[in-house]
């Protein structure tokens, strides 16, 4: 890559490995010389079957794991522990449910203790993800797609550079998995915030993302890095995205029982 690009990477991840230890005592590798560079401003998604190591690869990159071998730096700088710069909205939203919807929105900035000079942006993103006349209500007084419409707030309410999603809308029904995807892609073009997407959905992927990461089945390697050139918005039904769709979930089906070669960005 140019200089250029060299320096419009916001993400490295270099030759990063992790291994647990099952109950029985025996080491068990779950990634496997993982190698990515993620630019600014860039969707990615990564996609792979369950249990091939997509949701360590992203706690690791927020800091809520830790690396054994390898490196991963943001800006230069080594992941040690979480940061505000690093957002990440759970699988199941994992909100408050002591805490109404404004409440849960303006954590991350009571933490942080600036709360009170930033206190109107709460309102601001209740307004922005459609919640408006909701703000008084508790995680269990809305419907699963309210609450992750929660949770994206909540982590983009700090700025953060990096904003990490954890299969965030696999739960929900097909309408409001749509509402989201847009909601993203409406705030990402905004904001310019750069976005990970752990999923194990092949259209997700590919109406959301400008790159693909498909993994292999444990140990997770990368197998392929699937460049998506196509404007938005995309448009589910046409013969591009569907031609586009069979390719990936061929390349999927190939990542899934072959083991594939290391692969570098």
């Amino acid at each position: 890559m140019t200089d250029i690009l060299d320096k419009e990477k916001i993400l490295k991840i270099r030759e990063v490995n992790r291994t647990f230890i099952d109950p029985n005592g025996n080491e068990k590798r779950v990634l496997d010389n993982i190698n990515l560079s993620v630019f600014r401003g860039e969707f990615i998604s990564i996609l792979g079957s369950s249990g091939c190591g997509k949701t360590t690869l992203l706690r690791l990159i927020a800091g809520l794991d830790q690396v054994q071998e390898g490196k991963i730096l943001l800006d230069g700088e080594r992941i040690k522990g979480t940061d505000p710069k690093r957002g990440y909205v759970f699988q199941q939203g994992c909100l408050f449910p002591w805490l109404t919807i404004e409440d849960n929105i303006a954590m991350g900035l009571k933490a942080r203790g600036v709360y009170k000079q930033n206190k109107h942006r709460v309102q601001e993103f209740i307004d922005k993800i459609g919640l408006t006349g909701f703000e008084k209500n508790f995680p269990h007084q809305i419907s699963g797609g309210m609450a992750q419409r929660v949770a994206i707030a909540r982590a983009l309410i700090n700025d953060p550079e990096l904003l990490l999603l954890d299969e965030p809308m696999g739960a929900l029904d097909s309408f409001t998995r749509a509402e989201i995807q847009n909601m993203l892609l409406d705030l990402r073009k905004e904001r310019n915030t750069t976005m990970i997407l752990v999923t194990h959905d092949i259209d997700e992927a590919l109406y959301l993302s400008d790159r693909i990461v498909i993994m292999t089945p444990r140990p997770g390697r990368i197998s392929e890095v699937l460049e998506i050139h196509d404007e938005f918005p995309r448009e589910r039904g046409s013969s591009v995205f569907l031609e586009k769709r069979a390719k990936i979930l061929e390349r999927f089906k190939l990542a899934r029982s072959v083991r594939q070669p290391e692969y570098m960005i």
